[in-house]
Parts: structure tokens; C-alpha cells; sequence
């Protein structure tokens, strides 16, 4: 039977804070905050930004770390896994939520941690999913422009807002089915990660280090990227592929009833990217097809993904098309080539290339019979990646249609049959 969240009793958070039920912290400001020099890729502790959140994730292989020194200093903000990470400031809005089997963190002052200190009164996975639904989504939107600066929703605004608190058997069995839909959305994610460093090592096996069937009766000799196997060659990228820089439409042009083609701006790591609002144009000289390459040319440089669709690219994106055919060498190519994002470019005040720039990009060309080897191996997997983001790009938007009925009772969870095992195959 369907319930409503409003017949549920709604509490503050500064109410179920002084309750003992839920804790909401930021972190360090001003003279406890880490400094610029205990910052490095070893430390004693992770230090978690806006930046380092991404799809209900907190990305923690990007995240810095703090020294010793810092971490004794800090007096708050220290994560925990279960936290639910919320972004406050500039970027507002993002939640994450950190596994029970989270390295040690703290929050940057940008971020703060949501903790459930009753799951027997709050659940954690129910509050997760109420963070990502409309009814928090419209508390925070219209506190986050109340200063002079960026967006920022401040601690104490957070702890005005408000929080329901249905029977905890109904928030178990709502944070339940939304998270069947996160779990395998990761289960699939992880999948996807295999499979590509999978193609890389064999990428690197065959091109980097040049074991390729065969190099047993080939030679190196020199080229602009150094010794290569003798008979294969380099070439820039603008004479190996089909480049389209992408460029922003006109106002008039914009939409957001779905006329026309979706416009993407930049790539994200599950996909593609729409702008803040979803917009799309009737303008499509600028597009990119169902699988090629999209290469972010701004702000960072060098993030690749590949189109699911046909789409018209943004001022921040190319798309890359493989002249011969071998679409698959060139997207584990430049995935190799730009594995460290920003490792080209400039700008005075954001990096960016520009096409000259990208058709400039030397790229290894082996002889046709290695290509089409590693084709031959890495083609199945690619096809299992494409399989597998199609299947999820289904499941957020069920997640996402479902999460506000979800949450809000207008869906009962004993009526959804979750046998998601299915879902896009």
C-alpha cells in the first residue's frame, strides 16, 4: 500500500542533529586547513573535493592526500564510509556516497559529510536517496544564491533544511530498491573498467613495448616518437581521422522540449555530458555519430568517452572518427596518449587546444595486419563496453523516473518487480 511524505512528521536538521540521529559537518576553514605543501599523491589521509565526486561517487584514485602534519591539525570534516558526501559551494549539489570500506578522508571546505547516527531512526540508504531526490534538490536551490559569491548553501542554511522521517521499515524498503539500481549500475561500472585496462595492457604489450605476434623477425628503427618497429610509421592525427571541433549554436537555435539532436559540451566519466540544463538544437552541422571518439579540448584537456548517439558537439569537445575503420586501436591509442588529462594545451585562463593543436597530434601507425589483429581481440570487448553503458545510461533513467515516486511514497515498493539482471541486454 502507497504512502505520502506528507503524512510523515518533517524534522530540521539541526533538530535531528541535537537529537543524536544525524551529524553534518563540513570542513576545515581558515587556519586548520591543509596548506599547499602538504598536498601529494601519498599522505596520510585523502582530501576530498567537489571535484572528486562524480555519478554518486566519491573518486577517490583523483583525490589528493595530506600529510601527517596536516591531518594532525585538522579538527573536522573526518570522514567515515557510509558518509554521504554533499558539494556546498561553487559546484552545489553533487551527493556521493562513500563504501563502508572507505580509505581514511576529510572533507574539503567546499564539501560536507551527512552521517546517520540512528539507522534505527534514520536509515543511511533511505537518506541517500532522499538527498538526490527533488524534495531536498528544491531546499538547496533556492538558499544557494543568497550571498554576493558563487553558489553557496553555508552549514548553518543546511541545518534549517528539512528532513522526513517515515516508519524505518519504509525508508529500508525505499533505500533498498533505489539502491538495486546504484548496485548494479557500479557492478556494471566495474565491468566497463575491467574490460578497457584489459585493452590497454594489451595495447601496451603490442605497441609500447612492441611484443606484437611476430616482432621476433622485426627490427626498430627511429622515429618522431622514438624507436618503432621497422615498416610501421607516424602521422598526425589530422591526416589519420576525421576531426569535428565543436562550436556553440546560437541562442535561437537552443531548446528543451527535445527537438532535434542533444547538445553535449563535455564528457564526464560515464558518458557524455549535457549542459547545467539539458538543452537541445536544430542545428546539427557539428555532430558527432554513434561511436566516435569524444575528446574534451577544454578545461580539462584530453577526457575521453565515445558517443552512444548521434550528437552535436560543444565548444569543449571534439569528435574523432579513424579514417580506416579501426576505431577501437585509435580510442585505446589516444586513451594511452592521454592518459594524464591536461598534458596539452594552454591558456591564460583555462587549458584548451585548439584544432591546429589536435591535428598536430603525432599517432603510431602500425602496419595494417597488427591493427587488424588488435581489433580482432579488443573488438569483443569493446562491444561488451558498449553493451554495458547502454545498460546503464537504462538504468539511471529508470532510477532517476522512479527515485521522487520512491521517495515520496507515490510508488509502492511491493510493486516493482526488480529483477534488473535484464535491463538493456
Amino acid at each position: 500500500m502507497s504512502t505520502s511524505l506528507d503524512t510523515f512528521d518533517w524534522f530540521s536538521v539541526r533538530q535531528l542533529q541535537d537529537s543524536g540521529v544525524l551529524r553534518v559537518e563540513d570542513g576545515n576553514h581558515g587556519e586548520y586547513r591543509p596548506r599547499p605543501h602538504e598536498f601529494g599523491d601519498e599522505g596520510a589521509s585523502l582530501f576530498v573535493r567537489a571535484a572528486d565526486m562524480s555519478d554518486n561517487r566519491i573518486l577517490f584514485d583523483s583525490a589528493k592526500a595530506i600529510s601527517d602534519v596536516a591531518c594532525r591539525r585538522i579538527r573536522k570534516g573526518i570522514g567515515f564510509g557510509g558518509d554521504i558526501l554533499f558539494s556546498h559551494k561553487g559546484t552545489v549539489g553533487k551527493v556521493a556516497l562513500a563504501p563502508l570500506d572507505a580509505p581514511e578522508f576529510v572533507c574539503s571546505p567546499q564539501t560536507t559529510f551527512w552521517r546517520t547516527e540512528d539507522e534505527g531512526i534514520l536509515d543511511r540508504q533511505f537518506l541517500f536517496a532522499f538527498l538526490r531526490s527533488p524534495f531536498f534538490i528544491r531546499q538547496w536551490f533556492v538558499r544557494k544564491g543568497e550571498t554576493d559569491m558563487a553558489d553557496y548553501v553555508s552549514l548553518t542554511a543546511q541545518r534549517e533544511l528539512m528532513v522526513p522521517l517515515p516508519p524505518v521499515d519504509w525508508q529500508r524498503d525505499v533505500g533498498l530498491a533505489v539502491a538495486a539500481f546504484d548496485d548494479l549500475i557500479e557492478n556494471n561500472r566495474r565491468r566497463i573498467e575491467m574490460l578497457e585496462e584489459m585493452a590497454r595492457l594489451l595495447y601496451r604489450e603490442w605497441f609500447v613495448h612492441f611484443r606484437f605476434p611476430g616482432h621476433e623477425e622485426v627490427g626498430l628503427v627511429d622515429s618522431d616518437l622514438g624507436p618503432i618497429p621497422e615498416g610501421w610509421d607516424v602521422s598526425p592525427l589530422g591526416e589519420a581521422c576525421l576531426l569535428v571541433m565543436g562550436q556553440s549554436p546560437k541562442s535561437e537555435y537552443y531548446n528543451d522540449i527535445g527537438e532535434g539532436l542533444p547538445f553535449h559540451q563535455g564528457v564526464t566519466d560515464f558518458g557524455p555530458r549535457f549542459p547545467t540544463h539539458t538543452k537541445w538544437t536544430t542545428v546539427d552541422k557539428r555532430e558527432a555519430e554513434p561511436g566516435d571518439i569524444l575528446f574534451s579540448v577544454r578545461a580539462p584537456v584530453g577526457r575521453i568517452n565515445v558517443a552512444s548517439d548521434r550528437l552535436v558537439v560543444g565548444r569543449g569537445l571534439s569528435a574523432i572518427r579513424a579514417m580506416d575503420g579501426n576505431q577501437n586501436f585509435l580510442l585505446t591509442q589516444l586513451k594511452e596518449k592521454f592518459a594524464v588529462e591536461d598534458s596539452i594545451g594552454g591558456g591564460t585562463i583555462f587549458n584548451a587546444v585548439t584544432k591546429k593543436d589536435m591535428e598536430s597530434i603525432q599517432l603510431l601507425k602500425p602496419i595494417s595486419r597488427v591493427v587488424e589483429g588488435f581489433e580482432a581481440a579488443a573488438g569483443p570487448m569493446a562491444d561488451l563496453i558498449a553493451n554495458l553503458s547502454r545498460q546503464n545510461l537504462i538504468l539511471r533513467e529508470a532510477r532517476d523516473l522512479l527515485l521522487p515516486r520512491l521517495v515520496s511514497g507515490e510508488l509502492d515498493v511491493s510493486e516493482l518487480d526488480l529483477g534488473l539482471e535484464a535491463v538493456g541486454a
